[in-house]
């Protein structure tokens, strides 16, 4: 015990002796009967108590050592429960795993996990979950990532110490770890009744991701919210580099407490070193970051939450993810909304906070409130409106090709069938061009873009999934960087969402969820939408490195004017074009405000229109995109 008992020692807090005795407590024989959950109206009511629930911080010895020094990394986690768990209830355990709790802290008003008396127990606990949830019969674990708050180690940026740090808590809920309090004494789960859920939002929710695709049992459900699903993804575009300057050990080093920030220095230098900024390329870096590719291994449900328009983490994170989820039959259920990178509790906090309660009981408690029958989707179709369906992509949504056609001096067309004869239309790239250039003024010739518009639409088309953009091209040089843009041309009043707040508005009103203490109130400044009237909008968009055009992993140079085929998806979208819209597609080269890497080659590009198309998952089809005047 000579490595955990230095740790109990050294730096942490000891549990005043009070704390440490009910720890394990054992009810005498004459005890009167184990408390209850009670359920009414379908869901668990709040009849336990919340200023008086036993809190703890406990450790656990990691099977990782992620900053080298030949010793095992130690897994800090907090939880509250309720006093009833002492004289035999059993609970489930509501976690948010986090790497946050002491630097960029939570939620919409950034709290952070706060020890005012310095006795080592938490008063103040970051978001809802521990007001609302422990009246009503469950623990709730914030624990903090590897290299994090008072965790050991050092971050690894979704790396396998990131991945498996939950892993470690849920194995001890379940008997298969040994935690410990400050004290060093061992404590064991005996008030668990199995069954952990976990939710987060962006990192958190990616976490609760990487937790699930382990398999570890006992991991019940999950809600991950706006999370990264596939890190390439996150700073990589199909071979073109989004967020580079090693912004996979710059977001290791934010999220470390400064005082550690030297110390793990070599670890952020190993990952800076192996993470491909110098083309952007694939490597097995990135397999491990990986969640998409492990879904297979899930035994969890999932409760899946994504802002359609959050350019912080893109929605190719939700849309891929949820594609295997389908494809391996995972029992999950999806939200959608307008908003970006914004929490539903800051979003649509009632109807949220009502299915998290109902979604959590039915799998964690085993109510059976009916949560599973509902419609598998809520989408935003607008701010506030809010619509339901069977599934996503919207059953009835088929593939629609849209070819590009000339035009005569202004912008070109988009017709349901393809130009007779080959006309290749030539722009140059210019990789100082802004996003308001590309979109703006769609009938002006500009040299650094080609744009194509429908005609004003009879009929609404609607899309539902991930539109995918085919081009017959060549470049005068042997590299080059291709973009497209998905317009709706037309004026309306939309969501905000790339404006501040990315769609919400944060009032200094509150209102109140769940109980109180008097440290920890449970109250959070309420929102509203943020809306604007605007004569166009940015509907979807997506990249690609020429040299990629044939994979991921490896590029291959082009040679200079000859014509190839190229294909790539842009991010997914579902979106209703109005009658009386136009629908435009731009084509453009490097794309800096999608990219942090403009390619440096200023080629001339080639298109030739005769099989130059885009791919819209359009619901209805052909007859739909016929009848809409395509």
């Amino acid at each position: 015990m000579g490595r955990i008992s230095r740790i109990w020692r050294v730096g942490l807090a000891v549990l005043p002796l009070t704390a440490v005795t009910v720890l394990g407590v054992t009810p005498p024989a004459f005890a009167r009967p184990a408390p209850s959950i009670v359920v009414s109206d379908g869901v668990t009511q709040p009849v336990f108590g919340y200023a008086d629930a036993i809190r703890e911080r406990l450790f656990v010895e990691s099977t990782f050592d992620s900053d080298s020094d030949g010793l095992r990394d130690i897994i800090a986690f907090d939880v509250m429960r309720p006093k009833a768990t002492a004289d035999g209830l059993k609970v489930p355990v509501i976690m948010d795993a986090s790497p946050y709790y002491s630097t960029l802290c939570r939620g919409n008003e950034s709290e952070c996990k706060v020890d005012l008396d310095g006795d080592g127990l938490l008063d103040k606990w970051p978001l809802f979950y521990d007001n609302y949830f422990v009246p009503r019969g469950y623990a709730v674990i914030l624990l903090d990532m590897v290299g994090t708050n008072n965790s050991t180690g050092c971050p690894t940026t979704n790396a396998a110490p990131d991945n498996l740090s939950a892993k470690q808590a849920i194995d001890w809920l379940n008997g298969r770890a040994t935690a410990r309090n400050a004290a060093g004494q061992v404590v064991r789960a005996d008030w668990h009744n199995g069954r952990t859920g976990m939710i987060g939002k962006s990192y958190d929710g990616s976490l609760a991701m990487a937790t699930a695709v382990t398999g570890v049992k006992g991991l019940t459900t999950i809600v991950p919210i706006s999370g990264p699903t596939e890190y390439y993804d996150y700073v990589r575009s199909n071979g073109v580099i989004t967020r580079g300057n090693s912004y996979v050990a710059s977001l290791a080093n934010t999220v470390t407490n400064p005082d550690r920030r030297e110390y793990c220095k070599p670890v952020r230098d190993a990952m800076a070193a192996a993470d491909g900024d110098e083309h952007g390329d694939y490597t097995p870096f990135w397999t491990e970051r990986s969640y998409v590719r492990k879904v297979n291994k899930i035994k969890s449900s999932v409760l899946l939450y994504h802002g359609l328009n959050d350019d912080n983490v893109r929605a190719d994170h939700f849309s891929k993810f949820w594609y295997e989820l389908a494809a391996h039959n995972v029992p999950r259920k999806l939200w959608l909304s307008q908003e970006g990178h914004v929490d539903p509790f800051d979003s649509r906090r009632t109807v949220w906070v009502d299915t998290l309660h109902r979604w959590f009981d039915y799998w964690l408690h085993q109510v059976p409130n009916g949560i599973m029958t509902e419609p598998r989707v809520d989408l935003e179709r607008s701010a506030d409106v809010w619509e339901t369906h069977a599934d996503w992509p919207i059953p009835g949504m088929r593939e629609t090709e849209i070819f590009l056609q000339p035009g005569t001096g202004g912008a070109g067309g988009l017709k349901l069938v393809p130009q007779q004869k080959q006309v290749t239309q030539t722009f140059a790239d210019d990789p100082a061009q802004r996003q308001d250039a590309m979109v703006n003024n769609p009938d002006t010739v500009q040299p650094s873009r080609l744009a194509y518009l429908s005609e004003p639409l009879r009929a609404p088309l609607h899309i539902s999934g991930t539109p995918v953009v085919k081009l017959r091209a060549g470049a005068d040089k042997t590299d080059t960087n291709f973009g497209a843009i998905l317009v709706d041309y037309g004026t309306a009043e939309r969501v905000a969402h790339r404006t501040s707040g990315e769609g919400i508005i944060t009032l200094e009103t509150q209102d109140c969820w769940g109980e109180t203490s008097p440290t920890d109130d449970g109250c959070y400044k309420q929102t509203q939408k943020r809306v604007a009237t605007a004569d166009l909008e940015l509907v979807t968009k997506g990249i690609l490195d020429a040299q990629n055009r044939q994979s991921i992993r490896t590029a291959t140079p082009l040679v200079p004017d000859k014509l190839y085929n190229f294909e790539f998806p842009l991010l997914p979208e579902d979106y209703v074009f109005q009658p009386g819209h136009r629908i435009g597609v731009v084509i453009v080269g490097s794309y800096p405000q999608y990219s942090s890497q403009a390619d440096p080659n200023r080629a001339s590009i080639d298109v030739a229109l005769k099989t130059s198309h885009i791919v819209l998952p359009v619901i209805g089809g052909t007859p739909a995109a016929h009848a809409a005047g395509l």
